[in-house]
């Protein structure tokens, strides 16, 4: 049987193709609009930095003060950041990075200057911080508070900021500030770029994330000696003292903050500084300087004390010939607890024996005189890894590696001593104006392990690379 159903008109196909068109064309539109939209309307950060400094456009370092505030819904661990100020080098010196205080704790922070492959006119240079997996999360909503930070032309002449991107005098108070970018797990986060971009001419935007910093290793002190000069406040914040008290050794009362510098030097750690300490003299008591510098805390005991120390055989200016004594020694105690562990150089000898000759020394009363030391007759005129170990009360002493000397028994420490570097006199032979310089390129204690010379160098460069100039974990493990 035929049916008798009709086809629908014709007509009524026709509005619904229209509708159809016209939807795609409405959803091609936005499509194409949703870019300059967004630009319009863009996410809230997921996070803010702020920035202070209190420096002027000319000054010996550049000293920016950030925050991070946590502007997301969720925890933002710190070690997933980035910050990046830029900045213009002046000159061809290179920069150095020192951290003087942050909440979460300088030993956490690490920072590097890095040069944009393709410059801006406001920025050729950028110092990088990062922070280990120990420097904690922010809660939303939270505040990383202050990260008071200095950058310095490691030969010490006077910055110019007027042309760096980052620096705002204007900007004595935390305010926002989007000259200084931060990354999230390598991704753009806030602030703006130079035109330049990212290293290797390349935006950050879509940069890799970094392999995690490292976190400082428990129950070690390291410091490379960045600092800006003997009052830089991250010194004192580090605990370190320059001596400037009265007393011996050497030339009594004539201890001054004048020896203590810091000085670029091609060999050290990374192309860096070294703390440099100078005894210099005209021959007279009262023309007299002698250097030191020490760690305010004495806690230090079992464990390994190693440091890269430069020994000088002649002056640096005037006649040779003083009984002068480069020293990396420990001291504590007293009394019955009194301890003392010496290294000694003197390239001319002294006390009537003749140099040059490197004392090793450990102290048991220095009242009575009673020591056990040995003496190796040689110039040891550059560089050298000096170390002495403690373990089972026992005390080696090496260099570049080789045992020279060991104590034990009643010479051992009896107590928690400080670490420190001497350069005086022993005597004043004759009259005339003359310098000796003393240099260290780095410090390095384990409060938990014995170490060999390559283990330690191995772990000082790893610091040195990741950037870490500094940490002190041993305060907190005791």
């Amino acid at each position: 049987m035929a049916s008798n159903r009709r086809r629908p008109p014709r007509r009524r196909i026709w509005p619904k193709i229209r509708l159809l068109l016209l939807v795609c064309v409405v959803a091609a539109g936005a499509t194409a609009l949703y870019p300059v939209w967004k630009a319009a309307n863009p996410d809230p950060p997921e996070l803010v930095v702020r920035y202070r400094t209190d420096t002027p456009a000319t000054a010996a370092a550049a000293k920016p003060s950030l925050e991070v505030i946590n502007d997301s819904k969720k925890p933002l661990p710190l070690s997933e950041l980035t910050l990046r100020y830029y900045f213009t080098a002046d000159g061809d010196s290179t920069y150095a990075f020192n951290c003087v205080q942050a909440a979460a704790g300088c030993s956490n922070i690490a920072g590097t200057v890095k040069k944009l492959d393709t410059p801006s006119t406001d920025a050729d240079h950028y110092l990088e911080l990062r922070f280990t997996e120990d420097a904690g999360t922010l809660e939303p909503g939270a505040n990383s508070k202050g990260i008071d930070v200095q950058l310095f032309r490691a030969d010490h002449k006077k910055l110019k900021q007027s042309n760096d991107r980052s620096f705002d005098a204007d900007k004595t108070t935390y305010k926002e500030s989007k000259t200084v970018t931060a990354y999230k797990r390598g991704v753009l986060t806030w602030g703006d770029e130079p035109d330049g971009g990212g290293e290797k001419g390349a935006s950050a935007k879509s940069a890799a994330a970094p392999d995690p910093l490292p976190a400082a290793p428990p129950g070690v002190l390291f410091d490379n000696f960045a600092y800006v000069g003997a009052k830089d406040p991250a010194l004192f914040k580090h605990g370190w003292l320059v001596r400037s008290s009265k007393g011996g050794p050497g030339i009594d009362d004539t201890w001054s903050a004048d020896g203590v510098t810091f000085p670029a030097e091609k060999d050290a750690l990374g192309d860096g500084q070294v703390l440099n300490l100078r005894a210099a003299t005209d021959g007279t008591a009262s023309g007299t300087t002698q250097a030191s510098l020490g760690t305010a805390r004495r806690e230090f005991r079992d464990g390994t004390y190693a440091a890269r120390v430069h020994f000088s055989d002649d002056p640096t200016e005037g006649r040779s010939g003083d009984h002068v004594n480069q020293t990396f020694y420990t001291i504590g105690g007293s009394g019955k607890t009194y301890s003392e562990l010496d290294n000694e150089y003197m390239p001319n000898g002294g006390w009537g024996r003749l140099g040059p000759k490197l004392d090793t020394v450990s102290w048991y009363s220095h009242e009575q005189n009673d020591r056990v030391y040995a003496t190796t007759h040689k110039s040891l005129a550059g560089w050298h890894t000096m170390m002495i170990t403690v373990e089972d009360d026992v005390v080696t002493y090496r260099m570049d590696g080789k045992k020279l000397f060991s104590s034990s028994g009643k010479y051992a420490p009896r107590a928690g001593m400080s670490i420190n570097f001497n350069h005086w006199f022993v005597d004043l032979p004759f009259k005339g104006d003359r310098a000796w310089d003393m240099r260290v390129d780095w410090l390095y204690y384990n409060a938990d392990s014995v170490l060999s010379a390559k283990e330690v160098d191995a772990a000082v460069e790893k610091y040195s690379d990741n950037g870490m100039n500094y940490f002190d974990t041993v305060q907190e493990k005791r």
